[in-house]
């Protein structure tokens, strides 16, 4: 009998827990519409949103929260911002509602669009040099006259140090076989490299390749990858979001979203820094995506498609992947995996 009491309280406290924790669960009072029922929006834009109160409470303020701006509103409650100098992307219209002594937090998502169509541009070869073709390229990037390149798989993982005119490999570091390697970028005399899906990345000494220490990933999904403007890394992970990293500490610190006049993209694969712009590989597409690094617009494609045709046709022949920028002569150098050929280019708009 007393075993059976206890069970009783037990079902009774239970119920009492559940039925309390769904009362402070308050539906909310109020809903942010936007005008026209519109979610996106281009640049020049202007984004009008107004809040439904369906119950006609009294409304002391409205605090709206737009990325990191807020704008107070203590009569009408309508929300006006033009898309001018935001991050371009996905984002989320906060409104703080202040009534009778309470708040109310409610959000709307919206997407920012670029307002210009992506240039197409081509390409001519300028020349041509050998590459292993068994290297399965992840990163490829120039420090004066050397090449260095990571190249992936379990088991065949990389980090080189080439003689690009001739091919020859001077130095080659393996990574475990645990781990499968994947793009690369270079900054105070250190060479930083992902790894694809194992949270890690390594970094080396520029000089001998010899490895000096790891660093963790935080927020981002995956290891896809790496480039650098002197001051902060950037760096893909195969989602939309292209992450800015703090140089020092490798911290994800925030991120872009890469976005075109009709949608938010992703998979960008291999990063690299020209002249202000990311340039990045997309994943199974032989283009080169030229990315706006400040807002995230997606400015213009060079057509590579062609590209592939060039090199030697084998069985485990595999997509464009690797570019490194020669600063001296201003060109652009690319690959794919498991290419016999390193192509020098110039870019024709």
């Amino acid at each position: 009998m007393k075993a059976h009491n206890s069970l009783i309280i037990i079902i009774l406290s239970i119920l009492c827990f559940s039925c309390g924790g769904n009362q402070n669960k308050r539906k909310k009072n109020f809903s942010i519409k936007i005008i026209d029922n519109q979610t996106k929006f281009k640049l020049g834009e202007t984004i009008k949103a107004s809040l439904i109160n369906a119950k006609n409470i009294e409304i002391d303020s409205v605090i709206y929260q737009l990325g990191d701006k807020k704008t107070l509103l203590k009569k009408d409650f309508i929300f006006k911002e033009i898309i001018d100098t935001e991050k371009l992307g996905n984002h989320i219209l906060t409104a703080n509602v202040f009534y009778n002594g309470n708040v109310d937090t409610i959000t709307k998502k919206v997407t920012f669009l670029n307002n210009i169509a992506p240039k197409l541009y081509s390409y001519k070869i300028i020349a041509e040099y050998p590459h292993d073709q068994k290297a399965f390229t992840q990163g490829l990037e120039f420090y004066n006259d050397t090449l260095y390149e990571s190249t992936g798989k379990k088991g065949m993982s990389s980090l080189r140090k080439i003689d690009y005119k001739t091919g020859k490999i001077n130095i080659k570091k393996e990574v475990p076989p645990t781990y499968f390697a994947e793009g690369i970028t270079i900054m105070n005399d250190k060479i930083y490299q992902l790894t694809w899906t194992s949270k890690e990345g390594f970094i080396y000494d520029l000089k001998t390749l010899n490895k000096i220490g790891n660093f963790a990933y935080n927020q981002s999904k995956e290891g896809w990858g790496l480039c650098n403007d002197g001051n902060h890394i950037y760096k893909s992970d195969g989602t939309e979001k292209i992450w800015i990293l703090d140089a020092n500490t490798l911290a994800e610190k925030e991120y872009i979203e890469v976005t075109t006049n009709k949608s938010v993209k992703s998979r960008f694969n291999e990063l690299e820094w020209v002249e202000g712009k990311i340039y990045a590989n997309t994943w199974q597409k032989d283009g080169i995506a030229i990315i706006n690094p400040k807002n995230g617009a997606l400015e213009a494609v060079i057509n590579l498609s062609s590209l592939r045709k060039k090199v030697t046709q084998h069985d485990n022949l595999n997509v464009l992947n690797g570019i490194a920028y020669k600063k001296d002569t201003k060109r652009l150098f690319v690959t794919g995996k498991n290419w016999d050929k390193i192509f020098e280019i110039e870019i024709v708009k």
